[in-house]
């Protein structure tokens, strides 16, 4: 048939380790030397334009759909298509100039927010920890459960921020509101929390007033560009994990905001995924998982943050505990997978076990990165240091 010489051109660049395909016709084609690692099963001819075009996304709707059959370690194969600088994975389109990226509106946001967020917190809670925190978690030592290693992120960044009794915090994307409660809690001070997640934010509210906060911590479901016209100002200003959804074209915008919200010689902590350079999104992630998501270099931010006076005080990778954060969830969304199941039908649970496969191979394998930045709007000469040790995975 036409359609195999396309198919087997783009699998002999795959991967370098040996593996085995199975066509719909029953054809078997090995590729590579060796004991195969693992096996593709396409069950029927896919879209050819759509395969040359987007292999990536063809490839990933096909094993959604069940139209490809994926037979081993679904992180581990990711790692070994990332390995081969020639496959697909690798085929990197450098964006231009922000201009030409198109922006996400106040309604844009909202909705792509709800999108992902808004899947039912009893969803998230079968998977993350006690804190339901959806982000990056601090390992001290390689015994530390999820919810030990989310406490440990959560400190570690509230130590940071030097915090001092009465004043103020805003957090910017606050998810389930778990840190905004801690830092009231150890360090008494008065903490705003934002997002756009009705199920977010109904939590949070709940939260805060289980824990006989209400007058000292507030949840607001606002976007971030709203509340600098109410003219609100803070001592420390925090964001873990929202940055990656405001788009290439805001991150100039987001930084004005915190530039307008953040007090002379404030102190703010930004916690992000980042990417070794400026690239357009992966298209499966953007239609799925992240709809409006753009993953920022370290050097644009660096560029952005400098341009707003912002002085940057400390600058920590923690790549790898975002690995072990993300097979920490995977090992949960498998371990519940009767209850997912209860819940969403069959191309949901393989779409995100993809997802989450995918997010630790890149995180494994170096493509993606995770950075907190502590800045001060200009000179800050009362921080002490940031870090005293330093953990090795």
């Amino acid at each position: 048939m036409l359609e195999k010489p396309i198919y087997k051109k783009i699998l002999e660049k795959a991967s370098n380790d040996p593996f085995l395909v199975t066509f719909w016709d029953g054809e078997e084609k090995a590729f590579n030397k060796g004991e195969p690692a693992f096996r593709l099963i396409f069950k029927k001819p896919l879209n050819t334009k759509k395969l040359v075009s987007d292999t990536t996304l063809a490839l990933a709707e096909a094993y959604m759909s069940g139209e490809l059959v994926i037979e081993g370690n679904i992180e581990k194969i990711i790692e070994s298509i990332f390995s081969n600088k020639d496959s697909f994975l690798n085929q990197h389109k450098v964006l231009g100039k922000i201009s030409k990226i198109k922006s996400n509106t106040v309604k844009k946001s909202k909705e792509d927010i709800s999108y992902h967020y808004d899947l039912g917190n009893d969803f998230y809670r079968l998977w993350l920890d006690e804190t339901m925190s959806y982000s990056c978690a601090y390992f001290k030592t390689k015994e530390d459960t999820l919810y030990e290693a989310q406490m440990n992120k959560i400190h570690h960044t509230l130590k940071k921020l030097n915090l001092k009794p009465g004043q103020t915090l805003l957090d910017i994307g606050c998810g389930w509101g778990y840190l905004i409660i801690e830092a009231a809690k150890f360090y008494q001070v008065k903490a705003v929390g934002i997002t756009l997640s009705e199920e977010q934010y109904l939590e949070t509210k709940k939260r805060i007033e289980e824990n006989g906060l209400v007058g000292q911590v507030e949840v607001r479901l606002v976007d971030y560009r709203e509340l600098s016209k109410e003219k609100m100002m803070f001592d420390r200003i925090v964001s873990v994990g929202m940055l990656e959804h405001v788009g290439q074209a805001n991150i100039p915008i987001f930084m004005d905001e915190v530039d307008k919200l953040l007090k002379e010689k404030g102190v703010a902590l930004i916690h992000c995924i980042t990417g070794l350079f400026e690239t357009e999104v992966n298209t499966f992630l953007g239609k799925y998982i992240f709809p409006g998501g753009y993953i920022p270099s370290v050097r644009e931010l660096i560029n952005h943050m400098s341009l707003h006076n912002f002085r940057i005080i400390d600058l920590e990778s923690l790549r790898l505990h975002y690995y072990r954060t993300l097979q920490h969830w995977i090992m949960n969304f498998e371990k519940n997978i009767d209850k997912v199941e209860k819940r969403f039908d069959d191309r949901f649970i393989r779409m995100w076990r993809l997802y989450l496969n995918a997010c630790a191979a890149n995180f494994n394998m170096g493509n993606s990165d995770l950075h907190q930045f502590l800045i001060s709007k200009g000179v800050n000469n009362e921080l002490p240091t940031t870090r005293d040790y330093l953990y090795l995975l």
